[in-house]
This record gives structure tokens, sequence and C-alpha cells, in this order.
């Protein structure tokens, strides 16, 4: 459905939450501003930015600390709106969309990776990707099933009862990427993802998500980072610097 000028609208979904039909671009950017305020001072962290991303497209974003990659990571995962411009995902508008409709977006729609693992450390392997689908009301028989085939998916099947301090740190990574795949996202966003992995870890957790962007249900990946030999994984790679786009090249 869409309105006079073209725009997709929301049709009504399950629990009365609004669903989208599909459009082009899972993303797409136009004129992006991020202004913070601090000590008195306006801090631009990113300015001008226009993005197109299409589904299923692998992206990493680069650039020096304090170029905008974490904001711009944010904006993209629906945990911030911009102070400027328009950020779409799947036709629909961020910054004017409601609590409810965010909400099933970053639960439902995107997967989020970061450098610090954020594991429960109480909580085993299984259990830590199962609490991501607690809001999707599934019994908790199904959601040990499905985080049973999620880490075995990523190569942890056997370590599925373990504890976060049983794990290396590669492997307590593959756990944090299957819990972002719990809700089969559409896409994941990846900040510094192997931050804090030495360079066989690291290299482990980028050919999983390789893989999970070429299967046969692909998933739009987004990474930022600093690390070259990251970077070099994706197929479209975006430089920032000073808060803007100075280079936007696909392989």
């Amino acid at each position: 459905m869409t309105v006079g000028d073209g725009t997709p609208t929301p049709d009504e979904g399950r629990d009365g939450v609004a669903d989208f039909e599909p459009v082009a671009h899972l993303y797409e950017l136009r004129n992006v501003e991020r202004r913070y305020e601090r000590g008195g001072n306006t801090v631009l962290a990113l300015r001008d930015v226009d993005l197109d991303v299409a589904p299923g497209e692998f992206i990493s974003i680069e650039g020096p600390s304090g170029s905008g990659k974490s904001t711009l990571l944010q904006l993209l995962g629906a945990l911030d709106v911009p102070s400027k411009g328009t950020v779409l995902f799947d036709g629909h508008e961020l910054g004017s969309a409601s609590d409810a409709t965010l909400t099933r977006i970053r639960s439902a729609e995107i997967g989020f990776v970061f450098q610090q693992f954020n594991l429960i450390p109480t909580l085993t392997a299984a259990e830590n990707v199962g609490i991501a689908m607690v809001p999707g009301r599934l019994s908790k028989t199904d959601r040990r099933r499905r985080s049973a085939e999620l880490l075995e998916r990523v190569g942890l099947g056997p370590r599925v009862d373990h504890l976060p301090s049983r794990l290396s740190g590669g492997e307590q990574q593959r756990v944090a990427v299957a819990r972002a795949l719990a809700n089969k996202p559409r896409a994941i966003v990846a900040d510094e993802p192997t931050g804090n992995l030495d360079s066989e870890s690291a290299e482990g957790v980028m050919s999983l998500l390789v893989e999970l962007q070429a299967g046969d249900e692909p998933v739009t990946v987004i990474i930022a980072t600093h690390d070259e030999e990251v970077a070099r994984h994706a197929g479209r790679r975006i430089r920032l610097r000073d808060g803007l786009v100075v280079d936007d090249a696909a392989r």
C-alpha cells in the first residue's frame, strides 16, 4: 500500500504492530546530520550523509576515531534519530516512528553485535541466545530448540550448555552472532565486532558473517571497523572523515 506520493505506508500486522511492504532499498538516508551538545559546545558527528543500502549487502564503515562510525551505526540500528534529514528502514522513516514501531524493528528486524560480547555470565550459551526471543512470546521449548539450531549454525553445537567463562573470546562472539540472528533479522549491525579478538578468532567471526550474508536467505551486514583485515571482507566500503562520507566504493 502507498500514499499519493508513492511512499509505502504501514499495514497492520500481528499484535497490532505495523508491517511494511518490501522496497528497493533496505535503508535510505538523505541529508542526515547528527549534532550533540557537550559542555556548551555543539559537536557535529555526522553531516550531509546520503546513503542507500540494498537488501543483502555486506558493508564496512571505516574511518579514524571520531569520524562518525558509531554514530552512523546507531542511526542504522534505530538506536538514535538524526538531528536533521531522514533515515528510512524498509521505506519507514525512523525519526518519526512510534516507540512501538522502533521497539519492533530493533527486536525483530535488526540484530546487534558489539565489541564487548555483552553475554550474561550466569546464563549458558543457549540461554544467552534464547533471551533475545522472549519478546516474541515463543515457548521455552521453542526458544531452546532455536537456540541450539543457531549455535550449531555458528559452530558451537557442543557448547550449548557452557557458561561464557568456559568459552574463548572467539566463541563468545559467535554466541553473540547467534543471539543477533535469534529473531531472523533483515540486517545485522556490528560495531567493532573483532576488536577484542586475536587475529585467528577475528578471521573466524568474519568468515561466519560472510557466510550469513551469502546464504540462501542473505542478511544485510553492516560493520563499523578501523581494521583493514576486517574491512576487506566487505563487498562495499564506506569511509568517513569528520562526519562526512569521503569514499563509497564497491569491490
